[in-house]
């Protein structure tokens, strides 16, 4: 009030050299962001790291409803056992809220590009739309039928979008992604804030058509004609080369904010100590000599003590690990893990006693860094994919095999990306390839290979929830379901996540018109329109 008085005075001492456009500029804070100073490729790497560290979203359920990671923790009890917990049921619709929150950023991003210089911005623009389409699969995938035409336009009035249909979702992704690849040009201005490639337009073309092909993958079972027509023109377009391509997103272990939010998560006392690999994925990797095996589990040193010393390495011998068990708990009952047959015992004595002390945690050095990377797609998916897509017999260059060996090859050599402690040897890699063709005596024996190893992959890449969409698609690998008491799914393995609680509050109708249309309505067995 003060400084505003002394103006007022100034003004009056001196009105002919005092003008309205004065005393704006005097009360303009300098230091605020205006779209005259601020760069758009800002909201390009905000949204990009968002999308990435996602934490707890996708532990509490995927990761432990595809066995791949097991937890005793009641936390965990949502996805591993298919209890709605206490208020942790909030996390199924954080997705929905978090995503449509970053698909706003890109549309942001993209208005204030084209408001600036839509020439000197088309790289980033259509980078953008690259960047929404793969935001809105995560969120159709795991809900349904979602707002996409009508996303993100409240500056235009649209308060209450539609819900749009998946199956029209799906049309519209692979037409923007189509439009947004023949728009990229390597010869016009770069992104200048991009987290995934640096601004490199190339590899850009290569995760839209990478991203052209998932999309156009999950619609085998609901739309094959659709499925094969987009698969084809995705190869065609030139999808992933090598793991070089891989889409990461680096965090920062120096700034909390920027730092990875699965590590913090997991770093919590009760989850380090009680969150370990599933028995289904080490057996699956033992089974086959799995290199994978000796570089991403530790058994901790005996005892309680050691167990919860997070500088203390473990032993990443392949001969001790031991997955532990879905559908167990430290309760003391019958579902107590010390019941599970072929409990393997604790570790340690009397008060430094830990239960859990041989079984397999992921290794502190590899997962848990706070300055450590988030996997958002990689060359090893792709070439999964296309295994799949050839051996459906469709237009693909190519064998199934030869892609699934390009799979398997990615998916091993992308281990160093995440940790170089975790890099596997080129020599063991080629050896584990050569032991382990792709069994093309049957298709059913082909897909379960393929989709087998697509799950290990996204699995050890901790992108759970890809590992479920694609269970979902695929139906491998087979998985037993718990049936453990008080779960609310008949005892069997979630199909989607419940909507956003907060919608039938803030677009009730258009929310309501939704979950009519959902197969038992808005519950965790519903199944979305391509999981048929």
């Amino acid at each position: 009030m003060k400084n505003i008085y002394i103006v007022f005075l100034i003004c009056s001492l001196f009105v002919m050299g005092c003008t309205k456009a004065q005393l704006d500029n005097i009360n303009t804070d300098p230091t605020k962001s205006t779209a005259a100073n601020t760069d758009p490729n800002i909201l390009l790497s905000n949204a990009q790291f968002n999308y990435s560290n996602i934490g707890y979203y996708q532990l509490l359920y995927e990761s432990t409803m595809m066995q791949l990671l097991s937890s005793t923790y009641y936390y965990y009890n949502n996805g591993d056992k298919y209890i709605n917990v206490a208020n942790f049921t909030d996390y199924q619709g954080r997705v929905f809220d978090e995503g449509y929150a970053q698909s706003s950023t890109i549309r942001e991003m993209q208005t204030l590009a084209m408001q600036k210089d839509s020439v000197k911005y088309s790289n980033l623009n259509a980078v953008g739309d690259i960047m929404f389409v793969l935001i809105l699969q995560r969120i159709t995938d795991m809900y349904g039928d979602v707002p996409y035409s009508q996303a993100d336009k409240a500056t235009e009035g649209i308060k209450y979008p539609v819900y749009d249909l998946q199956q029209d979702i799906y049309n519209s992704m692979l037409n923007d992604l189509n439009r947004a690849v023949n728009k990229l040009d390597p010869n016009k201005s770069q992104p200048t804030a991009d987290l995934f490639y640096n601004g490199d337009i190339n590899k850009w073309k290569r995760l839209g058509y990478s991203l052209m092909l998932r999309v156009a993958m999950r619609l085998t079972k609901a739309d094959p004609v659709t499925a094969q027509k987009w698969a084809e023109k995705a190869a065609a377009g030139g999808t992933f080369n090598d793991v070089n391509d891989n889409a990461i997103v680096l965090t920062d272990a120096t700034n909390y904010k920027n730092q990875n939010g699965t590590s913090i998560a997991m770093r919590n006392a009760s989850d380090y100590r009680e969150v370990r690999w599933s028995k289904t994925l080490i057996d699956f990797l033992r089974n086959t000599n799995d290199p994978r095996l000796g570089v991403i589990a530790e058994v901790a040193k005996d005892g309680l003590a050691n167990n919860n010393n997070q500088n203390m390495a473990g032993n990443t011998d392949p001969a001790v690990q031991a997955g532990m068990p879905n559908g167990y708990d430290l309760q003391g009952g019958t579902t107590d893990i010390r019941t599970s047959p072929n409990y393997p015992g604790g570790t340690g004595t009397g008060g430094d006693f830990a239960p859990l002390g041989k079984f397999s945690r992921p290794r502190t050095s590899v997962y848990l860094k706070l300055g450590g990377p988030n996997i958002i797609m990689t060359y090893a998916e792709t070439e999964l994919l296309l295994a799949e897509a050839s051996l459906r017999g469709w237009n693909i260059t190519g064998s199934a095999a030869q892609h699934y060996a390009n799979g398997l090859k990615g998916s091993l050599q992308s281990m160093a990306q995440i940790d170089t402690g975790a890099a596997i040897a080129d020599a063991t890699i080629g050896t584990y390839i050569s032991a382990h063709p792709l069994n093309i005596s049957s298709t059913n024996a082909a897909l379960e290979m393929i989709n087998n190893q697509y799950w290990a992959t996204t699995g050890t890449d901790f992108n759970f929830i890809e590992a479920w969409f694609n269970w979902k698609r695929s139906g491998y690998p087979k998985l037993i379901p718990i049936n453990y008491p008080g779960n609310v799914t008949n005892g069997t393995i979630p199909r989607r996540m419940i909507y956003l609680s907060t919608e039938i509050l803030n677009n009730p109708d258009n929310y309501k018109a939704a979950v009519a249309r959902l197969p038992g309505g808005d519950v965790l067995t519903g199944r979305v329109w391509w999981d048929k």
